[in-house]
């Protein structure tokens, strides 16, 4: 019996996305996909890449039967998923948000950085954060609350905290973190700023440049340092970059009191990430780059002691509408619904 899949903000970039891999899910059916300004248009006549391969229109977010599926992924604007979430989950759906509004679990840690007031606090309280790799346990607990006949809910990750996190994660949460701050610079396609064109995001401005935005008040800020647990000492500052898609990340940790070696680096994040089919550690050396996960929903990971300044850098590469957005959301839905976390989704990004 297919599992019966609604998605609201479907014309966006990471909304379509959505689309596609349900679309191409062996255990999903694509039942409605809403967008207010397109409603009653064919997805193959916005997306031509669907011709031939889905005949289903948009429809309104008043229209969708969303009520009537099994899950249904948010691909909203913050404050949009507050609005929407909560009738989706008191009608037993499994409610997989792609927006900010369920990451944060202190409201009013949102509502300084998003300067607006939560009003699904209730709620908030019950939702898993959608980091498979870093925080299985609570979506197993969704699982079995959703396999009861429950309504759940899931606050993905956002991508410059998902590329961040995996490559920081191990280190930290192994107690080698020294003090002083952790600085991480993250590069990320234009994609990853919505389908709607701005003066940073225009092709006549983004094409050729290079910038740095949100330089000390970007908004993944408590997020990233929520999943690490380093309140008050990141330094984040994201960059745009004239790709489609694509995010790298480098993350500078200080070294505490134990001896670091580069062997002993390898072996840690090796098991750290043993069990995780999405997620790859490169050693030798090695680095991430965004080619090599293109189109995926896996990230690539690697860390680096740098003895002369005693500290670790660890590095991390994810596809932002991928493993920073859809492709992780659906990697949640799959653990919600008991199948395995890769169900569905591409592992080989095109090798040229």
């Amino acid at each position: 019996m297919s599992i019966r899949v609604g998605v609201v903000g479907a014309a966006g970039f990471a909304g379509i996305e959505v689309v596609r891999l349900v679309l191409l899910h062996p255990e999903f059916e694509l039942v409605a996909a809403t967008s207010n300004e397109l409603a009653g248009k064919q997805i193959s006549s916005v997306y031509p890449a669907f011709t031939g391969a889905c005949d289903l229109a948009f429809s309104t977010h008043a229209e969708a039967p969303l009520k009537e599926c099994d899950v249904v992924f948010l691909a909203v604007p913050h404050t949009a998923a507050i609005a929407q979430a909560p009738a989706l989950v008191d009608a037993g759906v499994a409610v997989i948000d792609l927006s900010a509004d369920f990451r944060l679990k202190d409201p009013a840690v949102y509502e300084k950085w998003y300067q607006v007031e939560h009003t699904a606090t209730g709620l908030l309280a019950q939702a898993a954060f959608g980091l498979p790799e870093l925080f299985g346990e609570e979506l197993a607990a969704l699982a079995d609350r959703r396999a009861k006949g429950n309504g759940v809910l899931v606050g993905c990750a956002g991508c410059y905290p998902t590329a961040t996190s995996l490559a920081a994660a191990p280190f930290i949460r192994a107690g080698l973190l020294g003090e002083g701050p952790v600085v991480a610079d993250a590069v990320s396609g234009v994609s990853g700023a919505g389908k709607k064109a701005t003066e940073r995001t225009h092709y006549c401005f983004a094409d050729e440049n290079l910038e740095a935005y949100g330089v000390g008040n970007h908004r993944h800020t408590p997020e990233i340092e929520q999943i690490l647990g380093i309140p008050g000492r990141l330094v984040f500052t994201p960059h745009l970059a004239p790709l489609d898609r694509g995010l790298l990340s480098t993350v500078t940790l200080p070294v505490g009191d134990t001896a670091i070696s580069q062997a002993m680096l390898d072996d840690l994040y090796t098991g750290f990430y043993a069990d995780e089919p999405l997620v790859s550690v490169l050693t030798g050396g090695a680095q991430p780059k965004t080619s090599s996960v293109a189109g995926t929903c896996r990230a690539h990971v690697a860390a680096i002691y740098n003895e002369h300044a005693n500290v670790v850098v660890a590095t991390g590469a994810i596809d932002n509408v991928g493993k920073g957005a859809a492709g992780q959301a659906v990697q949640c839905a799959n653990i919600v619904f008991g199948l395995p976390q890769a169900t569905g989704l591409e592992q080989i990004a095109i090798p040229a």
